[in-house]
């Protein structure tokens, strides 16, 4: 296989590699049935569909219980309204956070509608379900009374309390919510009783752009055990939980800050979507938090909370990319020259290589020609065919496969690049110049695509390359056109870091070919000056004999 060939393939496996594997198939996540804090325990789908309008707890928690435990429910209310500058939170009559509606236009749907974070018809968070059949049955058709009917939070933390008063046994639920968000939880019980809490399904307020949507468990063992939408699989329990979520592409509903026993468990839904819940204690604390997963805010609640923040299998150096990109942003103001930034420093790193790389491209193509003699002469002998081509290489210090590694260098770079720019809610409503007022959204003018193609297309004529086989040739040429189409429903920012990654490399060619140009035309300088030296030195001789 010659080095465009190589080359040709590895641009190919690239396209393929960080597009359409991607998009159509998202990394898989490591079974929780290795973790050694997890168990699976088999469960059997229950055949019975009982629908919404039969109000039963099925329809309240959002997956299959066993009938004894399908009891009526009370229709709910909202008895408290929590609101600030940022959203607006509802807690219904069944003590559940019923909505939670963000009130700033960034994060408004393409419709200009605020973004509504608590699916309706799901488990919504904090609601509680007994164990036993006849209790389960009265705390779903008794309403919570709450200490307050309206909350302001204006900027300091506000309390609620809940009170469940059943025939035998109170439950009391003290609520401290506070304006970043997340809130503090102490349920307690008169009386020791089994039950379970819910976290709540996953918000839906994002279209999702080929990210992973589901369920997250994160132990004290830094393990992390993601269960998609559609992948739930019977049950499944953790203990030595350090947070759980529920999230889609910018939102999440977490609980955190469990004692060390606490047991995780992870249902399926009818749709085999994931319903996580836990055993509660008669008087326990933990924390929740429902709202978008920007970095500093976990961070500045929890550090640990930042682990909610999903980059799949780039996790290692997605984190630390993110981390500059935002100290770029604390400098540059901007987001989307903080990817300009980000793409120059990337480049400035991998420089050396990239270097190495195109001038071994520019050796290959000068000794072409020779390759091609060699290649025609022992047309009948492949063996030997190969050792004169690598002689040939040798001689003239060419790598035949260093164009290909700066590309396939720089594939785990931008996966990493494309985890973080896809899932960093930072970029919602953030603008960068002219047109792209949000880099979190595909060019509705497609500008962008555009420019990053034409810029593909004119690297592509810098870079010097010897096709053999015109069909080859053709492909190659298409490549810009292909990166086009897949790169138009991108977001706004990955295709200005592809688009200013491809300027660099522009830059980094012309360099390279004036360079490669100055050498040459030196050493065939210094061949012809040896060359007209000869015949005065054999005058010189002939005259002192």
């Amino acid at each position: 296989m010659s080095p465009n060939q190589r080359l040709l393939v590895a641009v190919a496996l690239s396209v393929i590699f960080f597009t359409a594997y991607t998009a159509i198939f998202p990394p898989e996540q490591p079974a929780a049935n290795e973790a050694p804090k997890s168990q699976n325990v088999e469960l059997k789908q229950n055949t019975t569909q009982t629908s919404f309008e039969d109000r039963v707890v099925e329809a309240v928690v959002g997956h299959d219980i066993s009938p004894s435990e399908q009891v009526e429910t009370i229709a709910s209310n909202d008895i408290v309204t929590i609101t600030n500058k940022d959203f607006i939170l509802k807690i219904d009559t069944l003590g559940r956070i019923s909505s939670k509606e963000l009130l700033q236009e960034k994060f408004n749907d393409k419709d200009g509608v605020h973004a509504q974070l608590i699916p309706e018809f799901s488990a919504k968070p904090l609601f509680l379900r007994f164990v036993d059949v006849d209790i389960n049955k009265e705390a779903s058709s008794v309403a919570y009374t709450a200490s307050v009917k309206e909350v302001n939070l204006d900027g300091t933390p506000e309390k609620v309390v809940l009170t469940q008063k059943l025939s035998n046994m109170t439950v009391t639920k003290e609520l401290t919510f506070y304006p970043d968000g997340h809130y503090d939880a102490v349920v307690s019980l008169s009386e020791n009783q089994q039950y379970f809490i819910y976290l709540g399904q996953r918000p839906e307020i994002t279209e999702q752009m080929m990210t992973v949507s589901g369920a997250m468990v994160y132990t004290d063992d830094e393990l992390v055990t993601i269960i998609e939408d559609g992948d739930a699989e019977g049950r499944k329990i953790f203990s030595g939980v350090e947070l759980i979520s529920a999230f889609d592409q910018y939102a999440a509903t977490i609980m955190y800050g469990f004692s060390k026993d606490t047991n995780i468990v992870v249902e399926r839904d009818r749709e085999d979507n994931p319903v996580v819940y836990f055993a509660g204690l008669q008087k326990m604390n933990f924390n929740g938090y429902v709202g978008q997963k920007e970095y500093k805010v976990l961070h500045n609640i929890k550090p640990v909370l930042t682990n909610a923040i999903e980059y799949g299998w780039f996790t290692f150096a997605s984190q630390p990319l993110f981390q500059f990109l935002s100290w770029l942003h604390g400098i540059l103001g901007n987001w989307g020259w903080s990817i300009v930034a980000l793409t120059f420093v990337v480049r400035i790193i991998l420089y050396p290589l990239t270097y190495k790389g195109m001038m071994s491209m520019q050796k290959i193509k000068k000794i072409s020609p020779q390759i091609k003699e060699l290649q025609a002469k022992h047309k009948g002998d492949p063996q030997r065919m190969n050792k004169a081509v690598m002689d040939m290489y040798k001689k003239h210090n060419a790598n035949p496969l260093g164009g290909c590694l700066p590309m396939l260098m720089q594939i785990p770079v931008f996966f990493a690049i494309y985890r973080v720019l896809l899932n960093a809610v930072e970029l919602q409503g953030a603008e960068w110049i002219l047109w792209i007022d949000d880099l979190s959204r595909m060019d509705s003018y497609f500008i962008l695509p555009i420019l990053m193609g034409a810029s593909m297309y004119y690297q592509q004529k810098l870079t010097p390359n010897n096709f053999t086989d015109p069909i080859q040739e053709k492909v190659f040429k298409f490549l810009p056109v292909i990166f086009t189409f897949f790169f138009i429903t991108f977001p706004s920012g990955l295709v200005l870091y592809w688009f200013v990654n491809n300027l660099f490399s522009i830059g980094q060619q012309f360099i390279v070919n004036a360079q490669f140009k100055n050498a040459t035309d030196a050493e065939e300088a210094l061949a012809r000056a040896k060359k007209s030296d000869k015949p005065e030195k054999k005058e010189s001789e002939k005259s002192d004999d």
